[in-house]
C-alpha cells in the first residue's frame, strides 16, 4: 500500500500550473487584489466545507470522498484553462476548494488506519514523510514539464488543461483502494446526515476536552496558513530575477521566465522531497516532535521576515533562496506535525480532526491573500515590469509565526 499511497501523492502534485499560477493570471489581466480574491474564494470554499467533508469521510467512507475530490479537480482545471474573466475563474476556484476540502486530512487518516492495521504506528513520521516526498517529486517533475509546455505554446493556458489528466488517473487509483481503509466510520446505515452529525459531535467534543489539539491547530494557522499564500509570490520574484540573467538575452521573456521558474521550482520540490523523507531524522536530532517543531517555527519566522529586506535591497536571487529555505522547512514540519495530531486524537475521527486543522489554515489564507494583494497593488501602481521592492508585504505573516514561537518557548525552571 505504501506504493499506492505514494502514487496518489505523485499524481496529485502533477499540477503543471502550480509554478505559474500568478503569472498565468497576470497574463490574463488580473491585478494582485483580484488574484488574492480568487485565492480567497478557494480558501473560503475549503473553509465552509472542510469540517463537514472530514466528517463525511469518517461517516460515509473515505474512499468515496477522495474519488469525489479528484473529480472536482478535473472539472476545475479544465475551467481554469478556458476561463478569461473573473466569474468563471471564481467558479473554478470554488471547485478547487471543493476538491481540497474533501481530500485534506482524509488520505492521511487512511495512511494511519493502514499503519495501525499493520502494527506499525511508530513509523508514522517516516512513512508519511516518505509518501510526501513522492508528492514533492511529482511537483518537481511537474515544474519542468510545465516549463516545456509554456515554451512550446508561448502562453500559460495549456498548463491548466494538461493538469486534468493526472487527476483523472488518480480517480482510478483511489477507486481501487481496499474498503478497510475507510476506518471506523459510522456507515451509511445510520443515514448520511445522521452519521456526519454524529462524527462532528464526537470531534468537537474531543477538541473541547483536549487543549493540545487546539494548540496544534494554532501552530498550523501560523506556519502553514501564511505560507500557503506567500509561496506563490516566488513567481514574480523569479520573473524579475530572470530579466537580470546575462544568458538567454535573445530569448523571449516568457520563455526565459518559464525555464527559470520551472527549474527553480523543480529544485524547490526536489529539495522538499528529500526534506520530507528525512523529517524523522530532524525529529530525532532535536529530541522529539515538540522541540523539532518549535525550532522550525523560529527559523521560518526569521527567514520570512528577511525576504522583504532582500527585495528592498534589489537582491531577487537571494529572496528566491529565502523561498527555497521556507519550502524546505515546510516539508520538515508537515510530517512531524501531522504525527502530533494522530497522537492526540482517536481513530474514529482522524479525518475530521485533520479537517478542522485544514479549515483553520484556509481561514488564515483567505484573510492573508486579498490583504497582501491589496498591499502589493498599492506599492506597484500597476507598473510593469513588477518592481521587487513592491513585494515587501509578503513578510507580514512572519509576525504570527514569531508569536507562535514565543508561546512555545519552554518554561524556565523555578529557582531552588
Amino acid at each position: 500500500m505504501i506504493f499506492r499511497f505514494s502514487l496518489y501523492g505523485f499524481l496529485k502534485n502533477l499540477r503543471f500550473f502550480e509554478a505559474f499560477l500568478i503569472l498565468a493570471l497576470r497574463e490574463r489581466g488580473f491585478d494582485f487584489l483580484a488574484i488574492g480574491t480568487l485565492i480567497s474564494i478557494r480558501e473560503i470554499t475549503t473553509h465552509i466545507l472542510e469540517i463537514p467533508s472530514g466528517a463525511a469521510a469518517d461517516a460515509w467512507g473515505r474512499k468515496l470522498c477522495m474519488v469525489g475530490s479528484m473529480s472536482a479537480y478535473v472539472a476545475c482545471f479544465l475551467l481554469l484553462g478556458a476561463a478569461q474573466s473573473f466569474a468563471p475563474m471564481a467558479i473554478a476556484m470554488v471547485l478547487y476548494g471543493l476538491g481540497d476540502a474533501f481530500r485534506s486530512g482524509t488520505h492521511k487518516a487512511m495512511i494511519y488506519t493502514w499503519l495501525r492495521s499493520q502494527g506499525r504506528e511508530k513509523e508514522k513520521t517516516a512513512v508519511y514523510g516518505y509518501t510526501r516526498s513522492w508528492s514533492k517529486m511529482g511537483s518537481a517533475i511537474s515544474a519542468l514539464i510545465a516549463a516545456a509546455l509554456v515554451t512550446w505554446s508561448g502562453n500559460y493556458a495549456s498548463v491548466f488543461y494538461w493538469s486534468a489528466l493526472p487527476s483523472f488517473l488518480n480517480v482510478v487509483n483511489l477507486a481501487s483502494y481496499p474498503k478497510a481503509l475507510d476506518g471506523g466510520c459510522h456507515g451509511l446505515k445510520k443515514g448520511l446526515f445522521a452519521a456526519t452529525w454524529q462524527t462532528l459531535v464526537d470531534s468537537f467534543r474531543e477538541f473541547k476536552n483536549l487543549g493540545p489539539l487546539r494548540r496544534l491547530v494554532g501552530e498550523s494557522v501560523a506556519i502553514e496558513g501564511s505560507y500557503e499564500v506567500v509561496k506563490d509570490y516566488l513567481q514574480p520574484v523569479l520573473q524579475t530575477a530572470a530579466l537580470t540573467l546575462p544568458v538567454m538575452a535573445a530569448t523571449p521573456a516568457v520563455h526565459r521566465t518559464a525555464w527559470v521558474t520551472g527549474i527553480t521550482y523543480a529544485v524547490v520540490f526536489a529539495a522538499g522531497s528529500a526534506a520530507s523523507r528525512r523529517a524523522h531524522r530532524w525529529e530525532s536530532t532535536c529530541g522529539g516532535n515538540e522541540p523539532a517543531t518549535r525550532h522550525l517555527l523560529l527559523l521560518s519566522g526569521i527567514v520570512l521576515a528577511l525576504v522583504p529586506v532582500t527585495l528592498i535591497a534589489h537582491l531577487p536571487w537571494l529572496a528566491a533562496g529565502g523561498f527555497v529555505a521556507l519550502g524546505l522547512m515546510q516539508n520538515l514540519w508537515r510530517p512531524i506535525h501531522v504525527g502530533r495530531f494522530d497522537e492526540n486524537s482517536s481513530e474514529g475521527i482522524g479525518a475530521t480532526v485533520l479537517s478542522v486543522e485544514a479549515q483553520a489554515k484556509s481561514v488564515a489564507a483567505a484573510v492573508w491573500a486579498p490583504l497582501l494583494g491589496a498591499c502589493i497593488d498599492a506599492s506597484t501602481a500597476n507598473s510593469e515590469p513588477l518592481s521587487p521592492q513592491a513585494l515587501w508585504p509578503i513578510g507580514l505573516p512572519a509576525l504570527p509565526l514569531l508569536i507562535a514561537w514565543l508561546c512555545r518557548r519552554p518554561a524556565k525552571m523555578a529557582p531552588a
